[in-house]
């Protein structure tokens, strides 16, 4: 049997670090009224025989709060542009230029907002979710290394108490980045 390696406390941080980062990458996708060009990432566009991500079609840009504009590289590919945001499911009303496709962002509704915010909490209880897997993985990895002999249980209890800490760092970041999307949601 292989000799069970001291475990790393960064290894764990890092892990939170991911989960907390990939939070705020899904918060990028919430529609907040305003014009934001993560709003358009999700969005994939029939091109050259295959299907890709708009941002590889051409260059997206929040020109005015309320207004994202994309700047097709190639003519031929407005067209299925404009009908790639449209069948998106975002809600978005794309306006072809020639060459550049424009998107009027409407005003969010007080139920649509309210809608925002309960997937934004979604999303940061999902990402607790990966912190907690990320402590008891931790935690598991420290017993064994305790029961191999590896660590002695004082450095074990030590290490623990050092997960934990990371834990609540990380869903205090988490807690924050919620509260910070909620009021940039609900803003009028």
């Amino acid at each position: 049997m292989a000799a069970t390696a001291k475990p790393e406390i960064a290894t764990f941080r890092t892990r939170m670090d991911k989960a907390v980062a990939a939070l705020k990458e899904e918060f990028s996708s919430l529609r907040t009224g305003r014009a934001n060009a993560g709003l358009l990432e999700p969005v994939m566009v029939e091109a050259y025989g295959s299907t890709v991500p708009l941002n590889t079609v051409g260059a997206i840009s929040a020109p005015e709060p309320r207004m994202l504009s994309v700047s097709v590289w190639d003519k031929s590919m407005v067209t299925p542009v404009e009908k790639a945001i449209r069948a998106a499911g975002l809600g978005l009303n794309p306006i072809n230029d020639g060459m550049t496709v424009r998107v009027p962002i409407p005003p969010l509704t007080e139920e649509r907002r309210r809608e925002y915010v309960k997937l934004a909490g979604k999303y940061a209880e999902q990402q607790k979710i990966a912190v907690r897997n990320v402590r008891r993985d931790g935690n598991d990895e420290l017993k064994k290394a305790e029961k191999d002999g590896v660590i002695s249980q004082d450095e074990q209890k030590r290490l623990n108490d050092e997960v934990q800490k990371a834990t609540d760092e990380a869903i205090k970041r988490i807690d924050e980045a919620l509260k910070a999307k909620e009021q940039e949601i609900m803003q009028v």
